[in-house]
């Protein structure tokens, strides 16, 4: 492959590219060349990027230089401008200011083990710029480590955009070929971005190499190698970085980010939340809740019950009932009254007093607090197409089946509403993401489908629903519904029971009535989510569920297959609170927080 071979200027040893005094060589890859340079023109140095095949005639080097300069008008606080765009003997190039900082191979080399959110700060940058870059119809396609300018402010700056550029028969329509060219480019930088950040965390060069396009072609399905993340890192990588480095390499090209602006999402979600506990997707998700709400209503029937003026106690009971039929509506009364206790300062941590039942919610608002409620509510469903909200009414319909089973589950003596609603608030992150992000939603559904087998790998391995939100959010989803409950005020005591049991933690006996209802409610949505899968695991999942919690909670299969098919229980709506869901059990002795949480104190 040829390139420039600099002309000896006499009678001076030194090496020149027309005016320019080459000094280094920063990178040499198989598609380009940076050189840092000086010009004695403007008494500065400079870097000069320029391919390493030289465009094949008068007219290919006429669109190399106008594809450059129209990149040159893509101006971005992470693209560098280039200083200029000029050829020596029909060898193009693009030079920028030496004083826009040293490049990530130098910064590597005296730095060598950066902090991972230093590492996702700085790709982040990158792929601001990249993303900006790629939606005004540009590319890289030679995405280096040398690429990359960071100054002493850790600000990132991009050179070296359509330097390289595909090269084409002299004879070829240039503008025809070159929108193709950019989609099929923009991929691959997002690509050698994700080594990138691999390199980083690492250590060490990916694969042993230091050109990321040999990296690429040893790469399945070009070829045969796999690039993850290795464990043996300068630093523990948090999982959420952990999977978002690994998607962005994944085998599975359908894994992959394909845009830089989805990495770019992802990586900025996990850095602004492992920065400050409310931030990245956290923080959108909280302005969404103040325009749209968080849920869509249902009911239809309110003003039928809100009527009257008395709070006789069937007349609340019945009111109790239509309102844990309607989601949004048993959450936005919560939510109203917990926050009301708050600002009247009969709520702190050290109580940790929640109100979560609904007859004593409905009697502290007043009928009028409640017509309030459903008036404040989006009706469905809210700004959803016909696609997302049927994908948000089976999410919601799934929780509703594992508060059921929940309410099936409980130990005598703790309340059936408190049951049903600390298991709807264990879903709260879900539901939420589905109705306010349904994209997000659909794409960590996508990524928890298992890959196409191969022959090296003839049952490959799922994403969990934590790992995919990881690697779409940057947080996981139980995060998002810890942040809102924690914005509306509920206690620090329901802000540990609506945490989901870890799936890879093991099972203790619960030591308070707090455990009880965490593990009774987290067994529940496991058993639902093992029914959702293909009908050959259903079974084994549902024992499985059940060998993780029997011992702690004292329960066996056959209560366990009882509260999952209830014969007489209507579908879609929460069960009453009957004995004969109440498995026989000896009288627990009285609690204060069963108390509070089912509104028998004051």
């Amino acid at each position: 492959m040829s390139e420039p071979t600099p002309a000896v200027a006499a009678p001076s040893p030194l090496r020149s590219f027309g005016r320019f005094e080459l000094r280094a060589l920063l990178s040499k890859s198989v598609r380009s060349l940076i050189w840092r340079v000086f010009d004695a023109r403007h008494g500065q140095e400079l870097m000069l990027c320029m391919p390493r095949e030289k465009p094949n005639s008068a007219a290919a080097l006429e669109h190399w230089l106008r594809m450059a300069q129209g990149a040159e008008r893509v101006q971005h606080p992470n693209l560098a401008q280039p200083f200029e765009i000029g050829q020596v003997e029909h060898w193009p190039y693009v030079a920028y200011d030496r004083a826009l900082g040293e490049t990530l191979d130098e910064r590597l080399a005296r730095q060598p083990a950066p902090l991972p959110l230093d590492a996702a700060q700085w790709i982040g940058q990158v792929l601001e710029g990249l993303a900006f870059a790629h939606e005004a119809g540009h590319a890289h396609r030679d995405l280096q480590t040398a690429s990359l300018l960071i100054d002493s402010n850790d600000k990132v700056r991009l050179m070296g955009l359509e330097v390289v550029q595909e090269v084409f028969p002299a004879t070829v329509d240039f503008n025809a070929v070159t929108r193709r060219a950019v989609r099929e480019s923009a991929e691959e930088d997002v690509l050698c971005v994700g080594l990138m950040l691999n390199r980083i965390l690492s250590g060490k060069p990916v694969l042993e190499e230091n050109d990321l396009q040999h990296v690429v072609q040893q790469m399945q399905p070009l070829g045969r190698e796999i690039v993850r993340l290795g464990w043996e890192t300068p630093h523990p990588i948090p999982d959420p970085l952990r999977a978002i480095c690994n998607r962005a390499t994944d085998r599975q090209l359908r894994q992959r980010y394909h845009l830089a602006r989805s990495f770019w999402r992802a990586l900025d979600g996990w850095r602004q939340a492992a920065a400050q506990d409310n931030g990245g997707p956290i923080v959108l998700l909280l302005d969404k809740l103040q325009r749209l709400g968080h849920l869509p209503t249902t009911t239809t029937g309110i003003h039928r019950f809100t009527a009257g003026s008395g709070l006789e106690a069937q007349h609340a009971s019945a009111l109790s009932d239509l309102v844990l039929k309607d989601m949004a509506l048993s959450l936005e009364l919560l939510r109203r009254v917990n926050n009301a206790l708050r600002q009247s300062g009969h709520q702190s941590a050290d109580s940790g007093e929640t109100v979560l039942n609904m007859q004593r919610a409905i009697q502290m608002l007043g009928m009028d607090g409640v017509q309030r409620a459903a008036n404040a509510l989006k009706p469905w469903p809210g700004p959803l197409s016909p696609v997302a909200a049927e994908m948000l009414r089976q999410v919601m319909a799934r929780v509703i089946k594992a508060g059921q089973v929940a309410q099936a589950l409980r130990p005598a003596g703790y309340d059936a509403e408190v049951v049903y609603l600390i298991t709807v608030m264990q879903n709260l992150g879900r539901l939420l993401l589905q109705y306010h992000f349904p994209d997000d939603a659909q794409q960590i559904r996508q990524l928890m489908v298992p890959p196409e087998p191969t022959e090296e790998v003839p049952h490959p391995p799922s994403l969990s629903e934590q790992a995919a939100a990881y690697a779409v959010l940057g947080c996981d989803l139980d995060a998002l519904g810890a942040a809102v409950a924690r914005h509306w005020g509920l206690g620090d005591e329901l802000l540990q029971m609506i945490r989901r049991q870890p799936l890879d933690a093991p099972v203790h006996p619960p030591r308070t009535d707090g455990d009880t209802l965490r593990l009774t409610c987290s067994l529940a949505n496991e058993l639902v989510d093992a029914l959702t899968l293909p009908e050959a695991r259903r079974r084994p999942g549902v024992e499985a569920a059940t060998r993780r919690y029997a011992k702690p909670l004292g329960l066996g299969l056959r209560e366990v297959m009882d509260a999952l098919n209830p014969g007489a229980q209507k579908a879609g709506q929460p069960a009453p609170a009957t004995a004969a869901q109440t498995p026989a059990a000896r009288p627990p002795q009285a609690s204060p927080l069963r108390e509070r949480l089912s509104g028998r104190s004051s």
